[in-house]
């Protein structure tokens, strides 16, 4: 056990119990064309979780820590679609409509994809999920429960909505988590600091909240250690 500093207080860090959550790393949110600039965002202010997420990504593959992806989307029919979900926003272009990188979250289409940089490899599951929370109406609980996970430490996109919604989720089906703020992003700075404040607060009541810095050097430091014992 490695503890990382973080608020409101070290977060026990387990690399055996963890698994690393990346939510909604996807061009529809991050790039020009997609559904988040549709609605009428800077999109480019979620292109600096890219790099620090990378760096993580890549600490967390050599320690052979457990990665799992998530995308928000819709079948192609949108059978799994509410109607209200639809109606909300009122951009130029609505969920399933087409637009520049295909049609809009909807499974299959180019702007549904993870971006290239953060792109899972093999053995990373992938969970659609069709809601806020990646919990909701998917098998996250099933996978992370199947591989003896406890820790979530959650990054991604958008900080208040998605990665909260799910933080939320994972605390009352009992993981710990660990949100890095240097690794999840908004589209509104404001809305990014309260998250996060939301998250920590009353001692922790919904997690913890680190920098990535800390686990990447706890990480790199389990490989040398891993490294130092097959060579003894």
């Amino acid at each position: 056990m490695v503890e990382l500093s973080a608020a409101p207080y070290p977060f026990p860090f387990e690399a055996d119990r963890a698994a690393l959550v990346i939510i909604d790393m996807q061009r529809d949110f991050l790039e020009p064309g997609g559904f988040g600039a549709a609605l009428g965002n800077d999109v480019s202010r979620l292109g600096g979780v890219v790099a620090p997420l990378r760096r993580l990504l890549l600490a967390a593959r050599a320690a052979g820590l457990f990665v799992i992806h998530t995308r928000e989307g819709h079948r192609p029919d949108l059978s799994d679609l509410p109607a209200a979900k639809r109606r909300r926003g009122r951009g130029p272009l609505a969920i399933g409509d087409a637009g520049p990188m295909g049609r809009i979250l909807v499974h299959g289409e180019p702007g549904h994809d993870i971006v290239p940089e953060l792109a899972p490899e093999p053995g990373e599951p992938v969970v659609d999920k069709p809601g806020k929370g990646a919990f909701f109406a998917t098998d996250l609980d099933l996978i992370l429960r199947n591989q003896g996970v406890e820790q979530l430490i959650i990054c991604g996109v958008t900080t208040e909505v998605c990665v909260n919604t799910t933080a939320r989720e994972a605390n009352d089906r009992g993981y710990d988590c660990l949100v890095l703020s240097d690794c999840t992003g908004s589209y509104f700075p404001e809305f990014h600091d309260q998250a996060l404040r939301m998250i920590q607060a009353q001692n922790g009541v919904v997690g913890w909240v680190g920098h990535s810095d800390a686990l990447v050097a706890a990480l790199a430091a389990s490989v040398v250690h891993i490294q130092r014992r097959a060579a003894s």
